[in-house]
């Protein structure tokens, strides 16, 4: 089943609950029993399992403070891997637009997901509580959502599993690394940095470690062999924060407000 098929079937269920057929939507989509422990089941939470070297648990915000001498950035780029000719319009594009003042393929703004990798450098924290089978990951940018599962599972089936802006995340500990694989993205107005488009053969891999007690380091390695070549490597720092993580939704209206005061502000320069 391609991704186009996929997106069908959605609609058509989606027009099932809408009719009063909320329980088949629900099956369909994999909420549901699984074949399989779930990670808050309580026979899986209370297998043995070998003590993890840190526990993420708390809040964090990607740390900016120049490390080593190296600005950082919530970009991930550059230095910036060989884009194939769509990556490569994106970068000339998106370069005019931030001259003229406008932005370029602005999705988050028209409240698309941010997506894996973006939405882990907003300038909001990260809520992230960890199981001994799972790490629950809520970004306090638009409550965005993610699981990190750690019980020793396989990635889904490509035909079974419903692609996301996230993707479906499988880590394992690697001495005193964190090692996570996330496949699945959907690539519908899903972009890295300005506008730098993605497929749904991107393939990212974290790896994590813990500094300190208040510092982690995030290595990413980043393929999509339809938009560049080889790997695209960025490292950030998240500092622990003191912080609660709060409701956010994104809604038109605000950000037809939001957009209508930017465009004064361009206007006024």
């Amino acid at each position: 089943m391609n991704r186009f098929q996929k997106f069908a079937l959605t609609a058509g269920l989606a027009a099932s609950v809408a009719i009063g057929f909320g329980a088949n939507f629900a099956q369909a989509q994999g909420v549901q029993e699984a074949e399989w422990p779930a990670a808050l089941n309580p026979e899986n939470l209370a297998k043995k399992r070998p003590k993890p070297p840190f526990d993420l648990t708390g809040t964090w915000q990607q740390d900016l403070k120049p490390r080593n001498g190296v600005a950082q950035s919530f970009r991930f780029g550059p230095p910036y891997p060989k884009f194939k000719e769509a990556g490569q319009q994106a970068l000339i594009e998106g370069e005019k637009a931030a001259k003229a003042g406008l932005a370029y393929r602005d999705s988050i703004g028209q409240c698309f997901p941010a997506g894996l990798p973006m939405i882990s450098t907003r300038v909001w924290p990260i809520g992230m509580i960890q199981l001994p089978t799972s790490i629950w990951m809520v970004h306090a940018f638009l409550n965005s959502f993610r699981i990190v599962y750690i019980d020793g599972r396989e990635h889904t089936d490509p035909d079974l599993r419903i692609d996301t802006y996230n993707g479906e995340s499988i880590g394992k500990w690697e001495g005193d690394t964190l090692v996570i694989d996330t496949v699945g993205f959907n690539p519908d107005q899903h972009y890295i940095d300005s506008g730098i488009p993605t497929s749904d053969k991107l393939h990212i891999i974290e790896r994590v470690k813990m500094v300190d007690k208040d510092t982690l380091q995030f290595d990413y390695i980043m393929t999509d062999p339809e938009n560049w070549e080889g790997e695209w490597k960025s490292t950030k720092y998240y500092s622990r924060r003191n912080m609660e993580i709060p409701e956010v939704e994104c809604t038109p209206r605000l950000n037809e407000r939001i957009t209508a005061t930017q465009g004064h502000r361009a206007e006024d320069k």
